[in-house]
């Protein structure tokens, strides 16, 4: 063995810990509804212990679980899984560059799985070990959408009759194509933002007329406008007193976030595309959000996302985490349970779990009443039927082909999605 693969040191008071140590971690890849989920398993010398943790990045879930089979997994083997922070912290370095969504996805399988292991060895749900909860169950907000304003409208009403309070809300724009929801016939692939512009101001009008003020409304404008746009549909929509807008600019235009701050109040939502803290730190202490919405395991797992949650109450920033059907049931479970304990929880995104994720994942999160209920199991209290898990495989084209496909203009530019 050369010189640079001899295995490195362990920590000097690794003798003198428990006598649990990590035997294996391994990915295991599965899609119950068709969207490819990524779960680590850790698993342990005591028997029955193992923890399971949310690594999915679903456009590039084989990178990832190279990651964490080949490259992180036998920097592990002898560890003792309580010691979440030196581990996360040395495999956070280990490949010298550090950060991104392949090797935050894969960091953050193994960080949950962690947590989950040092639930079940104390006995109490990881909400507990955070501090305990602030609340007795989660607020969520759901999604509606239509080809046309009287569609969202209508929806936005069962959904209110349904027990929800908020509600996201998305409308087609006539000639194009738009995000989260249907195309209205005769509708394009193009992308155009100016009749997006004018279609989500005339959504919003028609929204307050129907539906009323009590209940709170939502806009994910999923970055696709040019920032001077942003700065004026956050002023054209202020008058609509939004719960919050989500996601007006791109990570690579966060300084224009100042220039909404200055000329309107409508409270801004964003975070979804962070994977670095030098994105989320400075518009946390320079409280130019009101909502941070990271994507929890995109930033590395559920010990960097309970930091900054730390950090946003300090500077009076509510936490909405993002919950999307591409996050495995295990990954919202760690969602809810920093909702739990987090002082300044502000709103969860909803997803509805198939009767496959049920199945798949025992002990998947509870829905009732417009909220997302917690049980008592220990750790994350979701676990991992492995047989049924492997009667839903990835389809076999998922990689490398599988990819966001970005909008385009009229006249064929790329669009960020």
């Amino acid at each position: 063995m050369s010189s640079h693969e001899t295995r490195p040191p362990e920590p000097p008071w690794l003798e003198e810990s428990s006598g649990v140590r990590i035997t294996g971690v391994r990915t295991i890849l599965t899609a119950p509804t068709g969207t490819t989920l990524v779960v680590v398993r850790v698993d342990t010398n005591q028997p029955g212990l193992y923890g399971l943790g949310c690594a999915t990045f679903t456009q590039r879930a084989k990178a990832v679980a190279t990651v964490v089979d080949e490259y992180l997994a036998p920097q592990l083997i002898g560890r003792d899984p309580a010691d979440i922070t030196d581990i996360v912290s040395t495999l956070h370095v280990s490949g010298y560059w550090r950060s991104g969504p392949v090797l935050n996805n894969a960091l953050s399988g193994i960080d949950m799985a962690l947590w989950d292991i040092k639930g079940k060895v104390a006995g109490l749900p990881v909400w507990q070990l955070l501090g305990g909860r602030c609340r007795t169950a989660v607020p969520l907000y759901t999604h509606a959408a239509g080809v046309d304003a009287e569609e969202v409208a209508d929806e936005v009403l069962e959904w209110i009759e349904a027990g929800y309070k908020h509600v996201r809300c998305q409308v087609a724009v006539p000639g194009g194509s738009t995000y989260g929801a249907p195309a209205a016939a005769g509708s394009g692939d193009a992308w155009d933002p100016r009749a997006y512009l004018r279609t989500v101001r005339g959504l919003f009008e028609h929204l307050r007329s129907e539906v009323g003020s009590e209940v709170e409304l939502i806009h994910d404008v999923h970055e696709r406008v040019h920032p001077t746009e942003a700065v004026r549909l956050a002023k054209d929509l202020e008058q609509y007193d939004l719960f919050y807008l989500e996601d007006p600019v791109a990570p690579e235009d966060l300084d224009w976030l100042r220039a909404i701050r200055s000329q309107c109040a409508t409270p801004i939502a964003i975070g979804e595309l962070f994977v670095n803290p030098a994105e989320y730190r400075p518009v946390v202490t320079e409280r130019l959000c009101d909502f941070i919405r990271v994507h929890i395991s995109a930033i590395g797992g559920l010990t960097p996302a309970w930091r900054l949650a730390n950090l946003a109450e300090t500077f009076g920033v509510r936490t909405a985490w993002h919950g999307p059907g591409d996050v495995s049931p295990i990954g919202h479970a760690a969602n809810l349970a920093l909702d739990l304990a987090g002082p300044n929880f502000g709103i969860q995104e909803q997803h509805l779990f198939a009767e496959q994720h049920r199945e798949v994942f025992p002990g998947c999160p509870e829905i009732r009443d417009g909220h997302l209920w917690p049980s008592d199991a220990p750790g994350l209290g979701v676990d991992l039927d492995e047989a049924l898990a492997a009667k839903f495989p990835p389809a076999a084209k998922a990689e490398p082909g599988r990819a966001w496909r970005p909008p385009r203009r009229g006249d064929g530019a790329l669009q960020r999605p």
